[in-house]
């Protein structure tokens, strides 16, 4: 808990009215900036930085993070923003009227003021392969299946020409209502790691092979002479120097680099785990700043066909968790309502005014306080307010990005609660294997590592004796060994020991 002792002050000329949950955490983690579009903010910036050689570095000073994000203008009007390229492609059988219908069905393309798709055509050998194009890489981008407006929607990110940022409805300017920053707080939390170096190493060469045949694909669409950029971001947030969770989510991306996958395989694990650390980042941090004195514990259950002990603790462990940043935020207020400056204030003349000006300076709110003139109306009047605004997205980071990943389920029952499904389970291990390892071995890991419980020796040492049956906990890990043997990644050996398999791994080792 040293690292809260180090807590950096706010940023100046923020575009925030109050300061509490960015204080605590970062400007801002966003529940509604789903875990792939976060890895494409975070994207947004590795590349700027490493075009300029100052990638997962802060040269200017903690939180002086600046950066210019794409836009891709060319690239998002040809797949998202030309309805009538497959009517044009069944209307009309000859090549050149097809091509002459499509760029004046374009002449009005948004946020371009003069529209010049004339690089196109020599690019392919009819329209029809230019069609063919267009619809299999709408076909595989993120998210394909929303109807999103078209300035919102992504390619899956193959290389760096694919990433760009979201922008308003016009394409005129940025929108942060999916690009939120929780991107730009994952790439601090990267910057600030001890293992960054090592990362970077791995990370660049595998997402910026200019020659990938997809990404040679996506800049077919795209001019030569095209400026992919748009404006500079700035003001992004990260409250403290140091965190336990930046090393872990490094380390873990680093093992599934080490892997060397095929093809983009690693992608989805690298983007499950990112939202898994934050998760991790949220939790821990709100449970420092409350003061919870037990230890951080998250109960997993592997489904059983009936309600068992393990359910009913993890639907238990899941709502104790899922409060925890709520009372963050009334420790945070406290502390300030207890500190020896608000105390003397409220004793000196003029005290409303005095600390008024105290909310202004530690959380930025005040202004339009229109109450009763006495501290304590003043104080209790921001804790409504602070819980109402982290109500809205903050309190839903623990349930939506869980959700997201597979953490957190209501498979089987009416009620959420920790039931990881088989792409976390598979992130899980793959980053934690270097071959193989016995699988109580494994257990005891990710309790060591993530606070996550399956078996009965962690649930043994961590739960009270009410919570804890020795036979339910046994028979949870049995159904967790044989998922895994069902997917391939575990093989139990004549001796009777249970061995968890990571078959990306190199044999030598």
């Amino acid at each position: 808990m040293t690292y809260l002792s180090q807590r950096l002050n706010p940023l100046e000329n923020v575009d925030s009215s109050m300061w509490i949950d960015e204080a605590i955490w970062g400007h801002m983690l966003y529940d509604e900036q789903t875990p792939w579009l976060i890895y494409l903010e975070f994207l947004n910036v590795l590349f700027d930085h490493h075009s300029r050689g100052i990638a997962f570095t802060e040269p200017q000073g903690f939180n002086k993070l600046k950066y210019w994000a794409a836009w891709r203008l060319e690239l998002r009007n040809i797949l998202y923003n030309s309805p009538r390229l497959f009517q044009i492609r069944v209307g009309t059988t000859n090549d050149q009227a097809r091509w002459r219908e499509w760029h004046k069905s374009m002449s009005r393309a948004g946020g371009i003021d003069q529209p010049d798709f004339s690089y196109l055509q020599p690019r392919f050998h009819s329209f029809d392969d230019f069609a063919d194009v267009v619809e299999l890489l709408r076909s595989t981008g993120i998210e394909a299946t929303t109807n999103k407006r078209w300035t919102s929607k992504y390619v899956f990110p193959y290389g760096k020409d694919c990433v760009f940022e979201d922008l308003d409805q016009n394409a005129r300017t940025n929108d942060r209502h999916f690009f939120r920053r929780s991107g730009e707080l994952l790439y601090l939390m990267l910057c600030r790691s001890s293992l960054k170096e090592e990362l970077l190493s791995l990370l660049v060469p595998a997402l910026q092979d200019e020659s990938a045949p997809w990404n040679k694909l996506v800049r077919l669409l795209q001019p030569e002479t095209a400026n992919p950029k748009g404006a500079e971001r700035a003001n992004a947030f990260l409250p403290y120097p140091f965190h336990p969770t930046y090393d872990a989510l490094a380390q873990d991306w680093i093992a599934i680099l080490k892997l060397h996958m095929p093809g983009y395989d690693a992608l989805p694990h690298l983007v499950n785990l990112a939202a898994f650390h934050l998760v991790q980042y949220q939790l821990r941090v709100a449970r420092d700043v409350a003061g919870v004195p037990t230890p951080f514990r998250i109960v997993c259950e592997l489904v059983a066909p009936k309600k068992t002990l393990v359910r009913e603790v993890s639907w238990d462990l899941y709502q104790e968790n899922n409060l925890l940043s709520t009372q963050a935020i009334t420790a945070y207020i406290d502390a300030v309502e207890q500190s020896d400056e608000w105390q003397y204030a409220k004793t000196q003349p003029g005290a409303f005014v005095r600390c008024r000006n105290i909310l202004r300076t530690k959380v930025l709110w005040g202004d339009d306080y229109e109450a009763a003139s006495n501290p304590e109306d003043l104080i209790n009047t921001l804790r409504f307010a602070a819980k109402q605004r982290h109500k809205q997205h903050g309190a839903e980071i623990h349930r939506n990005y869980g959700r997201e990943i597979g953490l957190v389920s209501k498979r089987g029952t009416l009620k959420l609660r920790y039931a990881p499904n088989d792409d976390l389970l598979k992130s899980l291990l793959l980053a934690n294997l270097p071959v193989r390892m016995e699988l109580h071995q494994f257990l005891a890991l990710l309790w060591d590592r993530y606070a996550l419980i399956f078996g009965d020796r962690e649930a043994e040492v961590v739960l009270p004796k009410a919570e804890f049956d020795k036979k339910s906990f046994q028979a949870n890990a049995r159904r967790l060994e044989y998922r895994l043997a069902s997917l391939g990644l575990l093989k139990r050996l004549s001796d009777g020991c249970a061995y968890v398999l990571n078959p990306y791994a190199r044999k030598d080792k």
